[in-house]
């Protein structure tokens, strides 16, 4: 069965649903926020990304008793249920923890949470001191900026990255392994997008430079935030040859291979990289990464 070669995701990627309410304009409105505290909800997240749950929900707090009022690295996510909804970090979690990526099945509402949460804690955790005079910087905007001794605001930041399936515009994809990760797990292609690159051009640049692979047809799919730390994935497909000798020159992946449909379809089945399947010869990543979509959308 031949591909289309201008495909589309199936679906929103997981982490790019929308269900929280951001309230922008309640983050230039310190009083309200004071005002909104005494019913607001907080999650609290461990510096290794763990929050506390209860059977497959994660555990909101009353932020009342957490604190009397926000602090410095307490971030504003929005409103839910007409109540006020933030985050925080936390040392001192007990129970059952887990983070994003072994949560399992999650909700629309909880991976927009997470995602947003882990993004803006993680720049927090790097951003109290100013980058040219070393001088303390402090939480504005609801944890949303941070402002410098003479008044500088600065916010966070966000490393944007490309996502490519390579196919042969017909049946065949080709996916690799990083020389970090074990045998039979394989992703698609990507990369930081460098200073003063297009999207599109970082996409034919990441792709030569890991399997020497030249493309034509290149066309956005979607985009989804990866808060690990502070990544934006902008996904892309495009068509390669795979008569071209792979060629991995830089250094970062172990081996790549064109795989057919079928195949890809029956990693789809067995699950993810999480499932360890004894004598898979090919696992894809999980439900939460922008490339199980890309693969899901191009496999259907």
């Amino acid at each position: 069965m031949l591909g289309n070669v201008s495909f589309r995701l199936k679906d929103v990627p997981l982490l790019s649903r929308s269900t929280i309410d951001r309230a922008e304009h309640a983050r230039l409105d310190p009083g309200a926020l004071r005002e909104g505290w005494g019913k607001a909800k907080i999650l609290r997240i461990d510096p290794r990304g763990k929050v506390r749950v209860e059977g497959d929900k994660i555990v909101l707090d009353a932020a009342v008793s957490v604190a009397a009022e926000p602090g410095d690295r307490t971030v504003f996510l929005g409103v839910v249920d007409g109540s006020h909804l933030w985050a925080t970090r936390a040392t001192d979690l007990d129970g059952t923890l887990r983070d994003l990526r072994t949560l399992g099945a999650v909700d629309d509402f909880t991976a927009e949470l997470l995602s947003t949460a882990y993004a803006l804690l993680n720049w927090h955790d790097r951003a109290g001191y100013h980058g040219g005079d070393g001088t303390a910087t402090t939480s504005a905007r609801g944890g949303w900026s941070r402002l410098t001794a003479t008044g500088e605001e600065e916010f966070p930041r966000i490393d944007p990255a490309v996502i490519c399936l390579v196919h042969d515009g017909a049946d065949r994809v080709l996916l690799a392994r990083q020389q970090s990760w074990p045998e039979t797990m394989f992703s698609l292609l990507a990369g930081f997008v460098e200073v003063g690159e297009s999207l599109e051009h970082c996409v034919e640049r990441e792709v030569r430079e890991e399997v020497g692979v030249d493309l034509r047809d290149i066309h956005y799919l979607g985009s989804q935030p990866w808060p690990f730390p502070r990544s934006l994935m902008v996904g892309f497909a495009a068509v390669g040859d795979p008569a071209q000798e792979l060629v991995f020159s830089d250094g970062e992946i172990a081996e790549a291979h064109w795989f057919t449909r079928e195949e890809v379809r029956a990693a789809l089945q067995v699950g993810d990289w999480s499932a360890r399947e004894p004598g898979a010869r090919l696992l894809v990543p999980g439900s939460i990464s922008i490339a199980r979509s890309i693969i899901e959308s191009w496999a259907d």
